[in-house]
């Protein structure tokens, strides 16, 4: 599509996106965290109708060829959405039953506060290399450690780091994620040549990450017992706390080893805690239901629960939004690939990517430039698949111009695209965290330290050139340039 546009200058192609950044700024301020309600989809919507009025009026840039290309990045969302949706019923389903709430009443007494953001990470990375999904991870044991950390008196912030940089670093080094293999994919490297060559750069951030997080809980205050002590009364008069619930965790655990779709695991999951909820919390299904079970069975999948637990912020943490919490996501989604779109359509992606790779020659400047493309991406089109596919794209035939491995952009794509799309307010990924933990992008984002560690451990280690090697008569040579 983008054969047949005129050049764009990349200061006019960057204008749409100062629009974005500008438009967020305003909405940010003024709605705070509402603004995924409708205020960020508007902004995205505006910012595209921007870069198409650009493209159509000062570059005769025809409508199908945008259309064609709006069209092309929305139909890549359809997964993602079914996905969506399926966490949103997990969600809902795992609260009411017990899960959750029996993670957290056991969670209290296992995790002390002067190791909990440690152990927390830890947890939700090893969670995540076994399933290969940060989403998932999130949603369930992510949930239960946000109750834990708020009972002891850590900030939601500070907590919602901890939990997603241990499941965005399970994530990148799992095989089993789809975000591992498209970026292996897209760099034409073998799956477990990839993931052993990022270990370069992850194992180094992810250390650093443990290290903070053990530093900060050391030095945690231990007056949290009270709340503690208030959580545990509240979820014991509020929800039947077993531990024969925990087979449901199990049971999704068997269904990740069988190796099946995430959307089956997630339906299946969902499925078995819904009917669990129905013998093991009888009186909260009366509850939501208005005396009705299959009513209150339905609106836990599909709809907002609330209990009063007798303690404000437990209740709080307990409240669930179901399959139509998401909906908000969905539609920002939707809008993301809109404005994603418009650019790619337009021509003015290829021209920002284009200017970003002029004067690359070296090993320092190539990674450099594929980190800011990456980066550039998600906050540009708003989904990190798209954002590796595209940097993926751009420096694909660049890196063998210049003789480097394939695995290097395959790695410099990963630390960038996958790790920094959850830190991008308007990103699917940092709108679906948002929504699930109810912790704002702004307010999680300065703890998400692996986030922030990797695109930057990945330039380190560029300058440093520890092995980085070029193809040169097809031997591999380590490169000194």
């Amino acid at each position: 599509m983008e054969s047949n546009t005129p050049h764009i200058h990349w200061s006019i192609a960057l204008i749409p996106f100062a629009v974005l950044v500008a438009l967020q700024v305003l909405v940010i301020k003024e709605f705070g965290s509402d603004a995924i309600d409708g205020a960020s989809q508007t902004a995205l919507l505006f910012a595209a109708a921007v870069a198409i009025a650009i493209a159509m009026i000062g570059y005769k840039v025809s409508w199908s060829q945008i259309n064609g290309a709006i069209g092309d990045n929305i139909k890549t969302i359809g997964p993602a959405v079914i996905i969506l949706f399926l966490i949103g019923a997990v969600s809902g389903s795992w609260m009411m039953s017990g899960v959750v709430p029996t993670m957290i009443y056991y969670g209290m007494k296992i995790l002390t506060p002067s190791l909990f953001l440690f152990m927390a990470c830890i947890i939700c990375a090893l969670v995540s290399l076994i399933t290969g999904s940060s989403w998932t991870t999130v949603a369930t044991v992510g949930i239960a450690l946000l109750g834990i950390g708020t009972a002891h008196g850590y900030s939601a912030g500070w907590t919602a780091g901890a939990i997603i940089s241990g499941a965005y670093f399970g994530d990148k080094i799992s095989p089993l994620s789809d975000t591992t293999v498209l970026a292996s994919s897209v760099g034409e490297v073998p799956l477990f040549k990839h993931i052993r060559y990022m270990l370069i750069t992850t194992v180094p951030s992810f250390v650093i990450t443990l290290i903070i997080f053990l530093v900060v809980s050391l030095m945690h205050s231990a007056e949290s017992s009270a709340q503690a002590e208030s959580f545990a009364e509240g979820l014991q008069n509020s929800f039947v706390i077993n531990p024969w619930l925990m087979l449901i965790p199990l049971f999704t655990a068997v269904l990740i080893a069988l190796k099946l779709p995430a959307a089956v695991i997630l339906f299946l999951s969902a499925l078995v805690a819904g009917i669990t909820m129905l013998f093991a919390q009888p009186d909260i299904v009366a509850q939501v239901g208005d005396g009705n079970s299959f009513r209150g069975l339905m609106v836990t999948y599909f709809d907002s629960t609330a209990i009063d637990t007798g303690n404000e912020t437990l209740s709080n943490l307990v409240q669930t939004r179901g399959m139509k919490g998401m909906l908000s996501t969905v539609f920002l989604i939707f809008c993301a690939s809109a404005f994603g779109g418009a650019l790619t359509g337009g021509g003015m992606m290829r021209s920002l990517t284009t200017a970003l790779a002029r004067g690359i020659s070296g090993r320092r400047s190539i990674v450099t430039s594929t980190v800011a493309t990456g980066l550039f991406s998600n906050m540009a089109t708003g989904d990190q698949y798209l954002s590796i596919v595209l940097t993926g794209n751009i420096f694909k035939q660049l890196y063998k111009d210049k003789n480097f491995e394939g695995r290097l952009l395959s790695r410099s794509t990963e630390d960038s695209a996958t790790v920094t799309s959850v830190l991008v307010p308007w990103n699917t990924c940092g709108m679906t965290q948002s929504m699930v933990l109810k912790v704002s992008t702004l307010e999680y984002l300065p703890y998400c330290f692996f986030n922030i560690l990797s695109p930057l451990m990945s330039i380190t280690i560029a300058f440093i050139g520890y092995k980085i090697f070029r193809r040169e008569d097809n031997d591999t040579k380590l490169e000194d340039a």
